[in-house]
């Protein structure tokens, strides 16, 4: 292999190394605005099976864990959370806490009139959020 020649690094370049993140079950959790009830919570699977299957289910916030509970089981695809066919279930407790959050976020700071956290992975314990996005209204209300 031949040699390569480094170059210097721009000192105001700064890298983000983070550690790979285990298998589990892909979810999505968001925001968007409905036309009469203002910012709603999304919920349902993640990742290309969002768009594909469109099993996503809608609350309006503020949401306790009983209701993101509630919301968790209502999709179609629940049965993969739970452990389907002999895998292990999904940390839904700790779900529906990122549900409540982003929730209480929402209802906090009425500026947020999008998110997306697709996917987040969701483990026997605890999750990660691998990609998040979120938009800002230009002019809040209030």
């Amino acid at each position: 292999m031949p040699h390569m020649a480094c170059l210097p690094l721009d000192p105001k370049v700064t890298f983000l190394v983070q550690p790979m993140v285990p298998s589990g079950t892909e979810v999505i959790v968001g925001v968007t605005e409905d036309p009469l009830f203002g910012s709603v919570v999304m919920f349902g699977l993640g990742g290309v099976t969002a768009e594909l299957f469109k099993d996503v289910v809608f609350r309006i916030p503020p949401l306790d864990h009983p209701t993101a509970l509630a919301t968790i089981s209502s999709i179609r695809a629940f049965p993969l959370l739970a452990g389907y066919r002999g895998q292990p279930a999904a940390d839904i407790d700790t779900l529906a806490d990122i549900l409540v959050s982003v929730s209480a976020l929402i209802t906090k700071y009425p500026c947020i009139c999008a998110m997306d956290l697709n996917p987040v992975i969701v483990h026997p314990r605890g999750a990660d959020i691998v990609d998040a996005r979120m938009v800002l209204r230009p002019n809040p209300p209030g």
